[in-house]
């Protein structure tokens, strides 16, 4: 005779947090993903650069290059500069949102760990109560055998 099943009066709540735990899970995973890609492009904005740069040099060598041809030149590099300077702020943007999402996903991991856990002491009183229960019905059943067999 354990009576009725245990229900966990916060088990909608404990579901929405599980569920908030595993969207931040990918929003974290989306995060470190551009962040990825972005740390891929400052490389080739980096790789860029430096074949830009080497390039400006061996214009500058003896050579007869037009003032024309070294202006294009330099307004290349200052592009070239320009785009991985923006490359550079959009990762550490990237960074700071992955830092976000890790906080986000630390919390509601928290959140649904906490829960998980009342959760599970809920379950172990009411295991006990059902046992001490169960305990006295059949401490009442055998204390009326007894009786009658005593009789």
């Amino acid at each position: 005779m354990t009576g009725s099943g245990f229900r966990f009066r916060l088990e909608r709540v404990r579901a929405v947090r599980e569920r908030r735990e595993k969207l931040a899970q990918q929003e974290l995973a989306a995060a470190i993903s551009r962040q990825s890609n972005t740390e891929a492009d400052l490389r080739g904005s980096d790789a860029d650069l430096e074949h830009a740069r080497a390039e400006q040099r061996t214009a500058v060598e003896p050579k007869a290059v037009s003032a024309t041809e070294l202006l294009a030149r330099q307004a290349f590099l200052e592009r070239i500069e320009a785009q991985r300077g923006r490359h550079a702020r959009d990762l550490a943007q990237r960074e700071a949102e992955v830092a976000e999402r890790d906080a986000n996903l630390t919390v509601a991991a928290g959140e649904h760990e906490m829960l998980n856990r009342l959760r599970e002491r809920h379950r172990g009183e009411h295991a006990r109560e059902a046992a001490r229960r169960e305990s006295i019905v059949l401490d009442e059943i055998a204390a009326a055998r007894f009786g009658r067999s005593g009789a």
